[in-house]
């Protein structure tokens, strides 16, 4: 994490949400290759602290998490906060139409499901920090 500043505007920070390391890595370069900074939280609990403590843009979210706390309660309970503003995207290997349902009703603002087409996976995401004018986003 090195702070540079692009023309004036600030990386779009996104956590990570992914207890599996091979997926979690290739999210990380996709979004480095974007411009994005990262950070990587492999637990629900974590992923709730990380979420509560960092200054996030965006923040995506598998469905299945160990330690008991699920990516749907992870969201749930950040969105019982009413100034929690940041986009949360499930990016989940549940691909049933409940599963997307059910991550859309908890709060999310989107649910990609794996695999994910790596040549969208970036520009579908950021396409949620630009909607909520949460930071400056240049391509």
């Amino acid at each position: 994490m090195n702070g540079e500043q692009h023309g004036g505007a600030s990386k779009v920070k996104v956590l990570i949400v992914e207890d599996q390391m091979p997926v979690a890595m290739m999210m990380t370069f996709l979004l480095a290759r974007a411009g994005c900074e990262t950070e990587v939280a492999t637990t629900g609990a974590n992923a709730m602290q990380k979420a509560q403590d960092g200054n996030f843009d965006l923040i995506t979210l598998d469905a299945d998490l160990p330690g008991g706390i699920s990516g749907f309660e992870v969201c749930r309970r950040l969105r019982e906060n009413p100034f929690f503003q940041t986009p949360i995207v499930f990016v989940s290997g549940r691909c049933c139409i409940e599963d997307q349902q059910h991550g859309l009703d908890v709060g999310a603002a989107d649910y990609i499901t794996k695999p994910f087409e790596t040549f969208e996976f970036a520009p579908r995401l950021l396409s949620h920090v630009e909607r909520t004018g949460s930071t400056s986003v240049s391509h």
